[in-house]
Parts: structure tokens; C-alpha cells; sequence
């Protein structure tokens, strides 16, 4: 199985690097009619329903009117892009999403822009976000939360191998799709909700923002109070091991119902991350407690995911013992089945205040040329 998924991880890198270094000429030659994705326009698309709002901009349902597909649209205001200082942020989402390729990531199936917006069409997740989900039920059991968790592993498994830190987990994020998986959306932007799932019991990760390719450290601060490591927060500089921090605090706040580290104000959030002191709930079984001292763990030289045998620490820890790797993979296990009427149904999203679309004259042509 090692073997099988070191030569998985060198097929999917090189198959990554050529959209990466070259993304149109790959689009025109391996994928013909992917060609015309950019040639998309607003038009093609009919506009149903808004999912998600965020500080620049909303996720809208929308439906192809070529073929009647389902789509969650994410539109960006270039001028509000521009104004907090998200443009890098977002070349870097939309680079990354038209490169990447993986079960559990959310899928960009077009993009493109005009005067006053930039527009990222995603495959519509039913399921809704986790979030939603969890603030439902409570808390998910520890078989339920070790489901997605597998499905994180094996997300950020890929993404790290391309030498992508994703820098933005948590539930808000994670999408639901019909047959229950997750998936990672493109979100990049804080609020935004594209939390949009997917269509098979997994988890998509959906919001890809923050998402940065860096082959050592870096520095900038981004992410959510909650879910940042500490030597983010201690501006020391940072490498993927924060992605494994945050793992550790998803795992605690899908079995707990809460975060492990809270208070009113950010700065005393700050606070206990940098203590790493953790206090687990009493039900929590002492495999997860373990795992979880290892996940968030102050010292980097400790820190499970960081150490010599890399992700192989997390995936062969007795809490993961019950997993089929393989078969989570292939989406051949879930747990939980979203209901939804058709399959452009919106019950598992909010709803929200719907508003015209405007197009202006306002170019930023400088800003987005390589969008």
C-alpha cells in the first residue's frame, strides 16, 4: 500500500505541476474542451439562488443553461478584492483550484471575469456545510468525526505532497455531498460560505483562499482565531505542520461540539493555543486524547505530521485503526446520507436576501490579468 500511494502521490504531482507551469497549454492539449472555460460568460448561466454572502462577495446556485447542470458560482467584487487587499489571495485560489485534482477537494469547472467581478464555478455540493451539521446534532460520534477526519488525512496527504498548505480548516468550510463524503471548498474568504458539499457521503474541503504554495516557511497571518498553530500566532514563521494543528482542533470540535481553545476576544484565544495546555471532555476515549496530544502539540519537533515518517504518524495511530484507507478513498464507506429532494435542491443552506447583480465600469484590468 506505501508503495501504491508514493507512486499515486509522484502521478498526481506531475499531472498538478503541468496545469501549474502551464495551464492554458495543458487546458488546449489534454483537456480540449476545457479550452473554452474561460470563454465562459454570465450568460450561460441562470441564476437561482444565493447560498453564501461574504465580505466581497456571495455564492450564488446556479444552473448551465447548455445542459442544465448545477453549479455553486462564486462571484468576488474586483473593487472589494482590491480595497482589503485579497488580490494575491485570490490568484493564488483560483490558480491552485484549476491545478489540483482529488476526491475530497472541491472541483473549478469555470472561471472567468468582467468589468466589475471575478467568477469561479464550482461544483454545487447538496449536502451543505458541516457546520450546519454539527451545530444540529451537537457533536458527531467518534466513529462519525473519525470518517471525515480520514478524509482531511488523505486531503492534506495530496495537497502537502504539491507543496500546498491549506491554512484555513475548519467546519465552515467542509461541504457535505449527497452520499455524505466532504469536500474542501475554494472559500478563501473568511465568511464566505461557499461551504457547498458534494455528492457521495464525503467531505469536500471547499474554500481555498489562504490555500498557498511554499516549498519552506512562511509568514503571514491568516487563517481562524481557533484554528491557528502557535507559531503562527508567535510570527516565528510556519510550514504545513499548521494544517496538522488544525486537523487536531477539527477532531475535538466535531467529537466535543466545541473548540478546544475559546473565549470572547481573540486575544485570549491567543492565549491558551500558546500554553498548549488542553483539557479533553470525559466521554472523549483515551485513542482520541492520544491522537490529539500529538495533533496539538506546542513543540514542532513532537508535532504528529512533522516528524520523520510524516503523515504515516497520523494514518497508523490506533484512533484511525478502524479505517480502510483505501476504501475511503474510493467512497466505498459513509456514514450519514444528507437528504435533499433533487438535485438542485437548497434545504441544507440558508437562505439570504437576495440582491440584482450590478456590472460597472471599474476594470482593475492591472490587478486580474492573470485571473
Amino acid at each position: 500500500n506505501f508503495i501504491a500511494v508514493k507512486a499515486f502521490l509522484a502521478e498526481a504531482k506531475e499531472e498538478f505541476l503541468k496545469k501549474w507551469e502551464n495551464p492554458i497549454q495543458v487546458m488546449v492539449s489534454i483537456y480540449f474542451i476545457m479550452f473554452f472555460q474561460n470563454n465562459s460568460k454570465l450568460d450561460d448561466f441562470e441564476r437561482l439562488k444565493t447560498l453564501g454572502t461574504g465580505s466581497f462577495g456571495r455564492v450564488i446556485l446556479v444552473k448551465r443553461k447548455e445542459n442544465t447542470s448545477f453549479y455553486a458560482m462564486k462571484i468576488l467584487d474586483k473593487q472589494k478584492v482590491v480595497k482589503l487587499k485579497q488580490v494575491e489571495h485570490t490568484l493564488n485560489e483560483k490558480k491552485i483550484l484549476q491545478a489540483i485534482n482529488f476526491p475530497f477537494l472541491v472541483k473549478m469547472d469555470f472561471s472567468f471575469k468582467d468589468n466589475s467581478n471575478l467568477y469561479m464555478v464550482l461544483e454545487y455540493v447538496i449536502g451543505g456545510e458541516m457546520f450546519s451539521h454539527l451545530r444540529r446534532i451537537g457533536r458527531f460520534s467518534e466513529s462519525h468525526s473519525r470518517f471525515y477526519a480520514a478524509q482531511i488525512v488523505l486531503g492534506f496527504e495530496y495537497l502537502h505532497y504539491l507543496d500546498i498548505i491549506y491554512r484555513d480548516l475548519k467546519p465552515e468550510n467542509l461541504l457535505i455531498d449527497q452520499q455524505g463524503y466532504i469536500q474542501n471548498s475554494s472559500n478563501s474568504h473568511h465568511n464566505m460560505t461557499s461551504r457547498l458539499l458534494y455528492n457521495q457521503h464525503n467531505l469536500l474541503v471547499t474554500d481555498f483562499g489562504f490555500a498557498k504554495r511554499v516549498k519552506g516557511r512562511t509568514w503571514t497571518l491568516c487563517g481562524t482565531p481557533e484554528y491557528l498553530a502557535p507559531e503562527i500566532i508567535l510570527s516565528k514563521g510556519y510550514n504545513k505542520a499548521v494544517d496538522w494543528w488544525a486537523l487536531g482542533v477539527l477532531i475535538y470540535e466535531m467529537a466535543a461540539g466545541y473548540p478546544p481553545f475559546f473565549a470572547d476576544q481573540p486575544i485570549q484565544i491567543y492565549e491558551k493555543i500558546v500554553s498548549g495546555k488542553v483539557r479533553f471532555p470525559s466521554h472523549f476515549t483515551s485513542e482520541l486524547k492520544d491522537l490529539l496530544r500529538n495533533l496539538l502539540q506546542v513543540d514542532l519537533t513532537k508535532r504528529f505530521g512533522n516528524l520523520k515518517n510524516g503523515v504515516a504518524d497520523i494514518k497508523g495511530h490506533r484512533w484511525f485503526q478502524p479505517i480502510d484507507w483505501i476504501a475511503v478513498y474510493q467512497k466505498k464507506v459513509a456514514p450519514f446520507m444528507p437528504k435533499f429532494k433533487h438535485p438542485g435542491s437548497t434545504e441544507n443552506f440558508d437562505d439570504y436576501e437576495e440582491e440584482q447583480l450590478r456590472i460597472h465600469s471599474t476594470k482593475c484590468v492591472k490587478e486580474f490579468a492573470d485571473f
